[in-house]
Parts: structure tokens; sequence; C-alpha cells
């Protein structure tokens, strides 16, 4: 909203300073710092209003070290993470861009359905909140929303260099949006370029070939492409929303560990889009150019800043948790950002903590199931799942695994970013 009123002030009123808010470096900054000031001071304010309400943590009995300290302490903390994201984003970013659109509809989206399974538990007095089958169909929802307009909508597009316009040469399943233009690159030459509507996606470490939906289509045959790449594309989108955002609701399990490593996450993925949204950083690193992508690193400072400040008050001991309002919210934006992005492949990588953790749950629970089946005798891989309970039991405190995580986290993003230039 201040960027079309410092643009309307510049064209009218000739207002020195408002042509600031042109730059998206500068817009993302603000946004980072005004979304910690609400973290940090509405935090404070939440924090004291649950604690009057009594909406508190309950805790299982899990035999885990210092959790019975926890009960009591308030939860549905994420609804501060949520504000803290959309203020600064509605306030700083344009808000006509479709990725905005798209970001801010993930956030509201699963940030609802976990408020809804946080209510259930907290006032209703059901541990079980919300029935699985729910949970799955917002998640599901969410990732058919964003597979749909990530693959119909016309602002979706990708920027690719030809000869020149009378040379246009599409890949398999891409389809021309516009006509030809001109673009200077860092030495003063002009190039050719064209959008286009494509499911491609970057492949980790590879330079020459690029991964697209298309081709999977095709081997349903040549006539196949049209309705399979948008079902197989879809189908993908929503299995990614799924894993990615039950991976961040299971890894909230001590404090300050899904907070951090979302904002370690965030960081990542705002490079990547700040460099492929940039046409000369793109053309510099020779990656995939995303028009108006750029804008949003706006949201994804905001997001960072969310969770960064966020911290101060669910790093341990935690004065509040996020529940499940926060940390489905945080688990749909990462997988919508990174789909956005197109570093779709890259999530095992990025998201490698969130991975871990999922995987965990399913290796103990698959393999208890296939040792009671067969000896009659559930049998564990790991003391506990998911797996920071596994270090919890073997006697670390919480505050030395929420680092240790946090370590690897930066290690595997850094990793990812470093693929911009390792292919």
């Amino acid at each position: 909203m201040l960027y079309y009123l410092f643009t309307y002030l510049r064209e009218h009123s000739k207002l020195f300073g408002a042509g600031v808010f042109y730059y998206i470096t500068f817009r993302a900054s603000m946004a980072i710092i005004l979304s910690l000031v609400i973290t940090t001071v509405m935090g404070k304010g939440l924090i004291k209003y649950l604690q009057r309400k009594q909406i508190g943590e309950t805790v299982r009995d899990l035999g885990l070290q210092g959790e019975n300290l926890k009960r009591g302490t308030p939860t549905m903390g994420g609804v501060i993470i949520i504000a803290a994201i959309l203020i600064p984003t509605l306030l700083f970013a344009r808000i006509e861009n479709v990725y905005i659109i798209l970001m801010l509809v993930s956030t509201v989206w699963l940030g609802l359905v976990g408020f809804i399974d946080d209510y259930i538990k907290v006032f209703k007095k059901n541990k079980e909140g919300l029935a699985g089958r729910f949970k799955i169909m917002g998640q599901v929802g969410l990732g058919i929303i964003v597979g749909l307009t990530m693959y119909y909508n016309q602002h979706v597009v990708l920027s690719r260099e030809i000869p020149d316009a009378q040379h246009v040469s599409l890949h398999l399943g891409e389809k021309l949006v516009g006509a030809p233009y001109m673009r200077k690159d860092l030495t003063g030459i002009e190039h050719t370029y064209i959008n286009v509507k494509s499911t491609t996606s970057t492949i980790p470490f590879v330079k020459t070939h690029e991964f697209s939906f298309a081709h999977v289509a095709k081997v349903f045959g040549e006539g196949a492409i049209d309705w399979a790449t948008p079902l197989l594309y879809i189908a993908f989108v929503i299995f990614i929303i799924t894993a990615v955002s039950n991976g961040a609701n299971i890894t909230d399990g001590v404090d300050g560990l899904a907070t951090g490593v979302s904002a370690i996450i965030g960081v990542c993925l705002g490079v990547f889009a700040y460099v492929s949204g940039n046409y000369v950083f793109a053309d510099y690193l020779n990656i995939m150019h995303i028009p108006n992508l750029g804008e949003l690193s706006i949201f994804i400072g905001a997001f960072v800043g969310a969770c960064i400040g966020f911290l101060w008050y669910n790093a341990y001991p935690a004065q509040v948790f996020m529940g499940d309002t926060g940390s489905l919210a945080l688990g749909g934006i990462i997988a919508s950002l990174a789909i956005i992005v197109r570093k779709e492949l890259l999530i095992p990588i990025i998201c490698g903590i969130f991975f871990v953790e999922l995987l965990s749950v399913m290796i103990q629970v698959s393999y208890f199931k296939r040792t009671k089946k067969k000896y009659g005798e559930g049998r564990r891989i790991f003391l506990m799942s998911p797996l920071h309970h596994h270090y919890q039991k073997l006697g670390y405190h919480e505050s030395k695994i929420v680092t240790r995580f946090w370590i690897v986290g930066i290690v595997l993003a850094v990793l990812s970013i470093v693929t911009l230039k390792m292919r």
C-alpha cells in the first residue's frame, strides 16, 4: 500500500525521497525491520493475553527431560508470525503481483487450518485436534490453488534468450506469451528474449539440462502432453506442499527448532528469488530468469524477520509456542516459495532438516508395524521419533540439539546456494 502511496506522491507532488520505494532492496529491508518490531512488540502483549485466557499447551507424558516445565506455556503464537508476515507485505509489496498474491493466500490458508486445529485442542479440550483427513484436505486444497495458478496464470512465465525475433524456438510443452523483446547485458550488448509458459524446474548441480513435466508426460504419447502435463505438475505440487508442511509441523517439537530452521531456509530461498528475478544476475549466473519474481523478496524479508523475531520468545525456555497455526503455515510458505522459484528438486537439500525429521517418523512407524506383524512385538530403530526426541532420550539438552540442527540447516542452505555456480 505504501508503494502505491509514495508512487503517487512522487509523480504528483514531486516528494523528495519518495523514489526510494521503487527499490526492492529498500522495501525488503523495511519489511524485515517492521516484522521484527511486530513480533517483539506484539508478541509480549499476545503472550500476556494468552496467559490471562489460560490458553496453554497440553503436554503429553513422553518421559522427556523438562517436559513438565512446558505444561501450561501459551500456544497459538503462530498468530504473531502470520501477522508479522502479512502486515509488512501489504504495506511494502506490490499487491497486484501474482507471486505476492499466491504467497498471501498460502500463508492465510494453512494458517487457518492450523488455527482450527489449535482451537479444537485448546478450547474444545480435544487433544487430537482437527482430524488428520481435514488437514490433508487443506494441504491438498492449497496445492491445487498453487498448481493451477503456476500452470495457467499468464503472468507466471520464464524468460528465454533467442537468436532473434525471427528464430523463436520453444522447448517441449512450452507456450509463447507476448512478443519477443530486447534487453541489454552488462556490456551494453542487446539480446532478444521471449516469455514462455513452462513447467521447467532447475536440476541441482546440472547446467545444460532442465527438468520439465512435459518430458514426463511424453511417456503417455505425444498427444498426451497437453492433458498429462498439468495433471502431473499439479499432483507434484500437492505432494510438495503436503510433505513440507507436515515436515515443518513434526519439526516443531523443541523450543526454537522449527522457527530457526525456517528462518535459515527463508534466507536461502530469498537469495534464489532475488537473483532469479533480476535479469542482470540471472544472465551473469546463467540461470533461468523469472520476470516479476524480485517482488517476492519483500514477502521473504517479512517471513525471515517474523521467524527471527518470534525466536525472541520461542527460544529455550520458550515463553510461547507457535502451535499448528504457525508450523503448518511455515511449511506451506516454504513449499510454495520453492515451487515459485523453480527449486522444487532442491527441497531435499534446502529443507533437509524437515525431510530427515519426517523420514524418521515414517521409518519408525513402518518398522514398528512390520516387526509387530512378524514377531508379535513392535520394535524401534530410534529411541523416539521424530529425530530430535531421539537425541533428547540420549540425554542431550534441547538447546544443544536445536543449535546443532541450526548448524546443519545453515550448511544445507549454503550448499543449496552454491548450486548457483556448481553446475
